[in-house]
């Protein structure tokens, strides 16, 4: 047992970073009821955990380098369950937000050295086993936060879906100081203006598809807030080139295997994970499903992936990786159309054929990604390669909950005007944070069953518009990563060397 303990060190902060990317979503309508929040901030809970993730992967990695990995994931441990802490004691929306942009950081940590980690504490069958094990529990990180948020929201509340970290933070760091010793530091220059301004366009660009849905897309604000996230993105690219060290080799995107990969993972993580967000509230404030069954609801998403993954995998070894990737991404643009069949009325088994689908199409896309990025660089270079997929995945969760929650706002914000109820924006708004039960019981009694269907018809327009959306980019970037990825390699994984953000090979 002791041979393993390592492994169960890295496992569970892997564990951990991966379950709060979904642990909130079936906690959101008691969330935005507990701390008075709208829409937009519904999405900022989840956005700022995945933007700094994002921002910080490729950063953490160098730093990683510059001052040992043990270390780093010690203090990505620490941070993450302090900011755990802070974000179930916030008393307003706001210091939420904060917790789980500290939260990124500590996640960003972690993530960087995890597989670093592994691959210095064991070697041969011993590391092939070891990885195995680690792709299980990450594979099965996102259906168990979902159980597990609705299970402490349900019993005990949605402030237990953060403060059960601090138990499994503690024990982990106790694992890692006994277990690991401290890898061989080397001298790093770290590229952060780079890490600034990566950030910054992130940011602006995620704040600006926000604000649309709640202003308009020709509203000042989006369109100034955007115009500023493309002058930091410009700013990011001339830093690139000029630096000696820079986060990202530009160059590497010049690859098409390389550039595929990196769509393919952003385009896996909008079409599929995307409208997870909506999902939820639509199941928790209109068909009136607690958050626990609310989880076991989009359960069947992540079961299908993780089979799928696992029992496919291995008979991909000699198919080229543009096949399984390209019909994946397909797939999930294809079930997110067959969740078009929610109406007005419409029980959470509507949902059921379309999950089902993106789930095949998650677990035969996601395998085969790593490989098609590593395989397309040089050896000294796969880090960085790794690093940017990761990163790539994060950005489109952000992205895809901004623009597929502005698009789903918008539309319910038209639909209830055609249905004349006052203020439609704001209550738009309302329903769209799982405030649809405080609206209805604010309308005079007259008027509730009205208000009531008009929040319904609301609720599947804005429905049909994000799963449209979601479903035309998984259709559209499958067609686009299959021409990138037609020479690529085959679907065989290779032996990891690297951490997934280290920028060069461990010591």
């Amino acid at each position: 047992m002791r041979k393993w303990t390592p492994l169960l060190a890295v496992c569970m902060g892997t564990f951990m970073l991966l379950i709060d990317i979904t642990i909130v979503n079936v906690a959101l309508p008691d969330i935005t009821s507990d701390l008075q929040a709208d829409f937009s901030h519904v999405q900022w809970v989840i956005d700022s955990y995945a933007l700094s993730l994002a921002a910080l992967l490729l950063g953490a990695g160098g730093l990683a380098d510059a001052i040992g990995r043990r270390r780093v994931y010690v203090a990505g441990l620490t941070i993450f369950a302090a900011a755990s802490v802070a974000c179930g004691l916030a008393q307003d929306v706001d210091t939420l937000i904060a917790g789980r942009a500290v939260q990124g950081i500590g996640g960003a940590a972690m993530f960087a050295t995890t597989v670093a980690l592994i691959n210095v504490s064991y070697e041969g069958r011993d590391r092939a086993t070891a990885f195995g094990l680690w792709g299980a529990v990450s594979g099965a990180g996102a259906g168990a936060g979902l159980v597990i948020g609705g299970i402490l929201t349900d019993l005990l509340s949605w402030r237990w879906a953060f403060w059960v970290n601090l138990p499994v933070s503690v024990l982990a760091v106790v694992l890692t100081l006994m277990v690991f010793t401290e890898t061989a530091r080397r001298r790093v220059r770290l590229d952060v203006p780079g890490m600034l301004t990566f950030t910054a366009a992130a940011a602006l660009v995620t704040y600006a598809i926000i604000e649309a849905g709640e202003q308009g897309w020709t509203a000042r604000v989006p369109v100034l807030t955007a115009l500023g996230g493309l002058l930091a993105l410009a700013l990011f690219v001339v830093l690139q080139r000029r630096s000696e060290n820079p986060l990202i080799d530009l160059g590497l995107l010049a690859r098409p295997v390389f550039a595929g990969a990196v769509l393919a993972a952003a385009v896996l993580s909008c079409a599929a994970f995307g409208s997870s967000v909506l999902i939820s509230i639509w199941l928790q404030s209109v068909v009136d499903l607690s958050p626990l069954t609310a989880g076991l609801a989009l359960l069947p998403l992540s079961l299908v992936s993780f089979a799928v993954s696992g029992g496919l995998s291995s008979r991909l070894h000699h198919v080229p990786v543009a096949r399984p990737i390209g019909a994946g991404l397909f797939l999930i643009g294809c079930g997110s159309l067959l969740m078009l069949l929610v109406q007005p009325g419409s029980s959470w088994t509507a949902l059921l054929p379309g999950l089902l689908v993106v789930g095949l199409g998650v677990g035969l896309a996601a395998p085969p990604l790593t490989s098609a990025a590593l395989s397309s660089v040089p050896l000294q270079r796969s880090g960085m390669a790794s690093g940017v997929l990761n990163t790539s995945r994060q950005l489109g969760t952000a992205f895809g909950v901004a623009i597929l929650g502005s698009v789903f706002t918008s539309l319910a914000a038209d639909t209830l005007a055609d249905n004349k109820v006052p203020a439609a924006s704001d209550v738009a708004s309302a329903v769209s944070g799982g405030q649809t039960h405080t609206v209805i019981q604010a309308v005079p009694a007259g008027q509730q069953a009205q208000v009531e269907q008009a929040i319904h018809e609301a609720f599947a327009s804005g429905l049909h518009g994000a799963f449209l959306v979601a479903g035309l980019v998984g259709i559209v970037g499958a067609a686009i990563a299959f021409a990138l990825l037609r020479k690529g390699p085959t679907a065989e994984e290779p032996e990891p060397t690297v951490g997934p953000t280290a920028q060069s090979e461990p010591a």
